[in-house]
């Protein structure tokens, strides 16, 4: 409804600025016969302004309107597109890049949003306007009429040339944008690390490449609407020119009267500005064309990792989590990072260990159900997790990495965005659990701190104890900590781990570690080695038992 009442104002802007010329050549006619009175040109004025007057009402209106609808639309596109990238896996971040996603959200919709603003309404007036306008040249002569077109054909194919080109071009320039995109996100996210090697220049000198290929990929599609704009021009003064010379001669010779004239010559001149259009709307279309078909492609996009419909029913119990013959591969790699796993998780503290590549993280991640698996192989509660839903499997699960994500937030909200309904009470338990509340306490704003972009007024160690007691205060069955302890000093390390052995021993919990004081208090240690169990036992088994275990124990211990 929006655009019905929308494009109907730019009709009726269109309709009553094609009377104009129709009044001036009643005014020249009755200067030519010399039977004008100050009365009827006074008439004739007064109606102008008045025409001049309800058009700039309609024209706000349309504006306001279908502009107005083209930010709707946008607002539209960039939810969908939000909610379904929120809603992909970690597959789809494997292969689309944070820049080219930026890229996606940025320039393509403004893209989509002017082709469905400006564009679509130059589209219309432009249609619109010719074709009243050439409607009444034919009324005036149809010979003149016949003549002011003639240069259009070469407008036509110019034009369709040119939006071929545009289309090739505009994907290159929106492509370019993407890659400096995420190359400037890199760098400011790696910011400390370039300083410390001191390759601020390197940084430069790469920056200033892509941004070289970025400005010629513009610039060739500025050529494009450079041939454009002028062809439109070229193509409505030489029309003029023919109407000058043909249509003087015809008014010297008395077959049409000088309001005829200056009334066709008016009506041409209303006839380039559609003419202009042709170029700039093609010009929009490809780009918004080019933009929708690069959004369409991301919306396409499905995630591998799917669920059923089942819920896991075990309530508060810790459900119990089976791996039969578990075996993964990343997308692209050739080798496995899971080989067979056949092991069983109940309440207690599982030490997971291993060299790095071993699998350890590709096991917590397949449990926390981040990556897909085949039917068969991973059960939770004797169920195949792929006939559970992926919100069911996750919402028993709490999971800490050694990559800790912070939102650039206030620590309080940093701690609650598990549970956005716990009280002050709860969330300084948490803390205090994960040995972070002293800290916090002594900080200007205490809670209501802010802890910067990734939490970089943090350190690394402060940043997990964070993420740990989001995890904590979560107070779910499951708790996964995937090396999220690495960062922190011994004694904090102790002193965290004790009261999580405490408190949250009747529950399920992986840890991922190299420390051997973590790992010999874990019910049970788990040795990987290139995805496959080389061990299973408590620590004084696995010490005998395994030699890559003794020496990681001899070694810590100052035993070697």
């Amino acid at each position: 409804m929006r655009l019905v009442f929308g494009f109907a104002a730019l009709l009726g802007v269109d309709f009553l600025q094609l009377l104009v010329p129709g009044i001036l050549k009643r005014g020249i006619d009755a200067l030519s016969n010399h039977t004008v009175t100050r009365a009827y040109l006074l008439e004739l004025s007064l109606l102008i302004l008045l025409i001049a007057a309800v058009v700039a009402l309609l024209r706000f209106f349309w504006r306001t309107l279908i502009i107005g609808f083209s930010r709707l639309l946008e607002k539209e596109l960039r939810e969908r597109l939000f909610v379904h990238l929120v809603h992909m896996d970690q597959p789809f971040f494997g292969r689309w890049s944070t820049g080219s996603l930026m890229a996606h959200a940025g320039n393509d919709l403004s893209a989509i949003q002017m082709a469905c603003g400006m564009g679509m309404v130059a589209a219309a007036d432009a249609l619109v306007m010719s074709t009243a306008a050439v409607c009444f040249m034919l009324v005036i002569d149809i010979r003149l009429t016949l003549l002011a077109l003639l240069p259009l054909p070469l407008l036509a194919l110019s034009t369709k040339i040119l939006s071929k080109k545009m289309h090739v071009h505009f994907s290159r320039v929106q492509e370019k944008f993407g890659q400096l995109t995420e190359f400037s996100r890199n760098a400011l996210v790696s910011i400390r690390l370039i300083k410390g090697y001191c390759l601020e220049g390197l940084q430069e000198q790469e920056f200033a490449r892509i941004g070289q290929q970025y400005v010629r990929s513009n610039l060739r599609v500025a050529v494009i609407q450079g041939l454009l704009h002028p062809m439109a021009m070229l193509t409505g003064n030489v029309g003029m020119v023919l109407i000058l010379y043909f249509g003087g001669r015809q008014v010297i010779a008395g077959r049409i009267t000088l309001g005829d004239f200056v009334a066709f010559m008016t009506y041409l001149t209303m006839l380039i500005w559609p003419m202009m259009a042709i170029g700039w709307v093609a010009n929009l279309a490809q780009r918004g064309l080019t933009s929708l078909r690069r959004i369409g492609a991301l919306l396409q996009e499905q995630p591998v990792l799917t669920g059923g419909r089942g819920i896991i029913k075990s309530g508060a119990d810790v459900p119990t989590i089976r791996c039969k013959q578990l075996h993964f591969s990343y997308p692209g790699r050739r080798h496995p990072a899971l080989c067979n796993l056949t092991l069983q998780f109940t309440s207690g503290v599982y030490g997971i260990t291993g060299r790095a590549g071993s699998g350890k993280s590709t096991l917590c991640r397949l449990i926390a159900r981040l990556y897909p698996v085949k039917k068969g192989m991973l059960y939770v509660d004797g169920m195949d997790v792929n006939q559970l839903s992926i919100a069911s499997v996750r919402a028993g699960i709490s999971f800490v990495g050694q990559q800790v994500s912070l939102f650039e937030d206030s620590v309080y909200k940093n701690i609650c965005f598990g549970r956005p309904d716990a009280d002050q009470k709860q969330v300084k338990e948490a803390a205090k659990a994960a040995a972070i509340h002293d800290y916090i306490s002594h900080l200007p704003d205490g809670y209501n701190s802010l802890v910067g972009e990734r939490g970089v007024k943090f350190s690394g160690g402060q940043r997990q104890r964070i993420a740990l007691a989001r995890a904590l205060l979560s107070n779910r069955p499951i708790l996964i900590i995937d090396d999220g302890l690495s960062a922190l000093d011994v004694a904090t390390e102790q002193q965290v781990f004790e009261h999580i052995y405490q408190q949250y021993h009747d529950r399920l919990i992986l840890l991922v570690s190299h420390r051997v004081n973590l790992l010999a208090r874990a019910d049970k240690i788990i040795m990987l080695d290139q995805g496959k169990i080389v061990a299973a036992c408590a620590h004084k088994q696995m010490y005998a038992a395994n030699n890559l275990y003794k020496i990681m124990v001899d070694k810590q211990q100052g035993h070697a």
